[in-house]
């Protein structure tokens, strides 16, 4: 759908500030030790194998995602929202 639209849908990076998570993705030793991880968790580990996507460690603070799940102080929720290229709008 993506190239309909002229977007290359070549590999994505999907930023995660969870180590743990990123090397259960990429490190299939720990298999025995993540059995109890249900099979939809799996599919990320699937879509990184298969290269469609990569996961890129980022450090808490510039987890853009966190905007829109977690209680932020002023200034985090300000850094973020610029990040994310929004901007106040005057009534």
């Amino acid at each position: 759908m993506l190239e309909e639209y002229g977007v290359n849908p070549g590999m994505r990076t999907l930023y995660c500030d969870n180590m743990s998570a990123i090397s259960i993705s990429k490190n299939l030793v720990q298999h025995s030790r993540t059995k109890h991880i249900k099979i939809r968790h799996h599919f990320i580990r699937e879509l990184v194998e298969d290269k469609i996507i990569r996961l890129e460690h980022v450090n808490t603070e510039k987890q853009v995602a966190d905007i829109f799940t977690k209680r932020l102080d002023v200034n985090q929720f300000e850094y973020l929202r610029t990040t994310l290229g929004l901007c106040v709008m005057d009534k």
